[in-house]
C-alpha cells in the first residue's frame, strides 16, 4: 500500500516539475522576445502611460488631452498648476472662477480660447462623487436649544 503511494507521489512530482520547467521556459520566452534590445532601450519610453488620457504632464501635473496647451499657457502663466488639480468644479463653476479671476485678479479677456479652457476644465477636472463633502446650502442659521 505504502509502495503504491510513493510511486503516486513521484508521478505527481514529476508532473509538478514539468509544469514548473514549462512554466518557467514560458515566462523566459516572453520575457526574451518582449523587451527591445538593450541598444533599443534608450530609444523606447518605458513611462508610457497605458492611454494618452492617463497621461500626465510631469512639469506642471495636469492631465494631457485636448485644450491642455491653452490651459497650460494660459492659467499657469499666472498661478501653480496646482490651483487647477486640487479644484474641481463643473463648467459653471470654472467659468464663475474665471470670471472672479477676471474682476479681481487682473485676468485677460480668454476670447476665442475660454471655450477651450472651459472643455478642458470641465472634462478633466469635474466634481468627484468622492472626497469633500459638499458646501452647506442651508443659509439659515439657528440657534441651539438646551
Amino acid at each position: 500500500m505504502n509502495r503504491k503511494i510513493e510511486q503516486a507521489d513521484r508521478i505527481k512530482l514529476k508532473w509538478v516539475v514539468w509544469a514548473m520547467a514549462l512554466l518557467v521556459a514560458v515566462i523566459t520566452v516572453n520575457n526574451t522576445y518582449s523587451r527591445p534590445a538593450k541598444s533599443d532601450r534608450a530609444l523606447v519610453n518605458w513611462e508610457r502611460p497605458a492611454s494618452l488620457n492617463d497621461s500626465i504632464d510631469k512639469k506642471t501635473g495636469l492631465i494631457i488631452a485636448p485644450g491642455f496647451a491653452v490651459v497650460s499657457t494660459t492659467c499657469v502663466r499666472c498661478h501653480s498648476p496646482k490651483l487647477i488639480t486640487e479644484k474641481r468644479a463643473t463648467r459653471e463653476g470654472w467659468l464663475a472662477t474665471i470670471r472672479w479671476m477676471q474682476q479681481t485678479q487682473g485676468l485677460w479677456d480668454l476670447g476665442p480660447q475660454e471655450p477651450v479652457v472651459l472643455d478642458y476644465l470641465a472634462k478633466n477636472y469635474a466634481p468627484k462623487n468622492e472626497g469633500r463633502r459638499p458646501l452647506l446650502k442651508t443659509t439659515e442659521w439657528y440657534k441651539l436649544n438646551n
